[in-house]
């Protein structure tokens, strides 16, 4: 009797804690894909790069230069700085883009940066941004998935349980991870 209230004790744990954070985990493992390849591609932002040029610039003072360069380009926006980079480079620095322009010729990369979308936000989250009241929601959420580990080993019984094929896959399972660390440390 004790057993058999354990066991739905257990099943009815691991249904309600699985449902609660089905959708926050198909966010992590989404993001989690996603900066795990950081190295080639930036989750969070996209950037683009488009080429123009605004004409020579060889007879505009350093101090006007980057007024001068948003003249010809059209933008009214206020820079945040504009800075000579080198002899052949000066820069103009936006909220969302940079001017890279190209000294005296006056071409110029204009790149933009912006938020990629659903990525973002997703990230900040998963990589704890948030912090504050999301880290005791984050902390939560990590004590929910040792449960649901937990009472997923204790669910099914017998030889596709912990008595037979399940032993075997909880030791790969917990194995792998453990040469990994071996071999990389």
């Amino acid at each position: 009797m004790a057993k058999a209230r354990f066991r739905k004790t257990i099943i009815a744990v691991h249904r309600d804690v699985g449902y609660f954070f089905a959708g926050l985990t198909v966010l992590y493992a989404i993001s989690g894909v996603a900066v795990n390849h950081v190295e080639d591609w930036n989750p969070n932002y996209t950037v683009t790069h488009t080429e123009r040029s605004v004409g020579n610039l060889s007879a505009v003072e350093d101090s006007l230069l980057g007024a001068e360069v948003l003249r010809r380009m059209g933008i009214e926006e206020t820079p945040k700085a504009a800075v000579r980079m080198s002899e052949k480079e000066f820069r103009v620095f936006l909220e969302d883009r940079t001017l890279h322009v190209a000294m005296p010729s006056g071409h110029v990369v204009d790149e933009l940066v912006s938020r990629r979308s659903g990525f973002f936000h997703v990230n900040y989250l998963h990589l704890n941004h948030a912090k504050g009241l999301w880290t005791w929601f984050a902390d939560i959420y990590a004590i929910g998935l040792l449960a649901l580990a937990l009472t997923g080993i204790f669910i099914i019984t017998g030889k596709k349980g912990l008595g037979g094929r399940g032993r075997w896959l909880l030791i790969a399972g917990t194995a792998i991870p453990l040469v990994f660390l071996l071999l990389k440390t």
